[in-house]
């Protein structure tokens, strides 16, 4: 393994801003909204989709429910200017409320239903104190409004003790995802409701609340850890590492011949195919408005799109130390040995060679080692936005990622040099 480029002491300073991300958005509406105020603090603008666009040179941003779009316009950009994509998500694994959440059993526990969101590692959510959040919608009046919530711990998964199941050790858990996925936030109080409880956070009563979009998340903070710091531990690295990531390069992106973007959408674990999602239109749609605003006409937008390249960052699999079978004998990539360029035959993966040259000339601008990652032809690999990207808007798309350990559990582990080194090649990329 090649030695990382990266300071210690940037690449210290950079996973403590990850994590502060990171505890600043348990949700997508939370993870848009912290990135919202970064981009404001550096000089971004919102729009509103349902506003005519004027746009000069400067930084600008919009917000579609759990998705971001930003952009920098440089002095030099008209009708036909191409634009450096990276995109990524913000939804991760996870457990929402169901319409109808509370539950009361014959025996005077009060449980949460809930249903699994994506493909959590299920085993790794038990025996941990979890909290709700997500976005309420309150009846105020003749009107509506949106408020975002957060509760602290409040509910557990338990586990069934070795003592009530002597071949849980030999067989493994084996968890029924109806019955055995129930958190527990309370016992012989049968007329509290897990609805008045967030109604209240918005400072509204049950009858006000209309609508709700909630989510589980553990309120274990990320760690540092390791005899040299060299490991980070956080729930929602895939993929809150790729959006913060991009955010830092966009804001610290210098100018180039190209539009600068990022785009983090949601839902990406259950499929894309929202109208937030990489499969609905909200990239292609903000691109043709970028266009429209500079004075794009006939040919032009297609022109800018054949003059555009995306980088898809998600994240990937390190070779695990017990598991070292599972990946390709020859592509052995591990924490701290720098991001992960992602290839795959049958396009599960966009990268191709153009894409391949266009990575490898930002790490090289940067000075960070890459790493390449390929399945094992035993073990298919996952999917992520880039295929998607490339197949809505036609354009040259290569995934890469910084790789993890314990991806899709609820508390995954990254190295702590990673993160930094994908984040100056992502600004190389955005300036090239």
């Amino acid at each position: 393994m090649a030695a990382m480029p990266v300071d210690q002491t940037i690449a210290r300073q950079h996973i403590d801003d990850l994590a502060a991300y990171v505890v600043a958005s348990p949700t997508p509406y939370h993870a848009v909204a912290e990135g919202a105020r970064r981009l404001t603090v550096a000089g971004f603008r919102e729009l509103d989709e349902t506003e005519t666009w004027e746009l000069t040179p400067g930084g600008y941003f919009v917000i579609r429910d759990g998705s971001l779009v930003a952009w920098r316009i440089p002095d030099t950009a008209g009708p036909g200017t191409g634009f450096r994509i990276i995109g990524s998500h913000t939804d991760s694994p996870t457990f929402k409320l169901k319409p109808r959440p509370d539950i009361r059993t014959a025996d005077g526990w009060q449980q949460v239903g809930v249903e699994i969101y994506g493909g959590p590692l299920l085993n790794s959510w038990l025996d941990r104190e979890l909290g709700l959040a997500g976005r309420v919608v309150i009846a105020d009046g003749s009107a509506t409004r949106i408020e975002l919530i957060k509760t602290g711990p409040m509910m557990r998964i338990p586990q069934l003790a070795p003592h009530l199941d002597r071949s849980v050790n030999d067989v493994g858990v084996k968890l029924d995802r109806q019955q055995h996925t129930t958190p527990v936030w309370g016992v012989g109080r049968p007329d509290r409701s897990i609805l008045d409880q967030l109604a209240s956070l918005a400072g509204a009563g049950h009858d006000q609340l209309l609508g709700f979009d909630i989510t589980a998340y553990d309120v274990a903070e990320p760690a540092v850890f390791g005899v040299d710091d060299e490991f980070f531990a956080s729930g929602r690295l895939d993929n809150l590492s790729s959006v913060h990531a991009g955010l830092r390069a966009l804001q610290d992106a210098e100018t180039g011949p190209h539009i600068p973007l990022l785009v983090a959408f949601d839902h990406e674990e259950v499929g894309s195919a929202t109208s937030s999602g990489a499969a609905g239109p909200i990239l292609e749609s903000v691109l043709q408005r970028i266009g429209l605003a500079l004075g794009a006409a006939g040919q032009d937008h297609l022109r800018a799109l054949a003059g555009s390249i995306c980088l898809s960052a998600d994240t990937g699999h390190a070779v695990h130390p017990n598991y070292p079978g599972h990946h390709d004998p020859q592509h052995r990539p591990v924490l701290n040995g720098g991001p992960l360029l992602k290839i795959n035959a049958v396009q599960r993966y966009a990268t191709d060679a153009n894409g391949i040259a266009a990575w490898r000339q930002a790490c090289g601008t940067a000075g960070v080692t890459s790493q390449d990652f390929v399945s094992n032809n035993a073990v298919p690999c996952g999917s992520t936005i880039g295929p998607i990207t490339a197949t809505r808007l036609g354009i040259t798309t290569v995934d890469v990622g910084v790789p993890l350990l314990s991806m899709h559990s609820a508390r995954e582990m990254a190295g702590v040099q990673d993160s930094a080194a994908i984040t100056a090649a992502m600004r190389a990329f955005l300036a090239g």
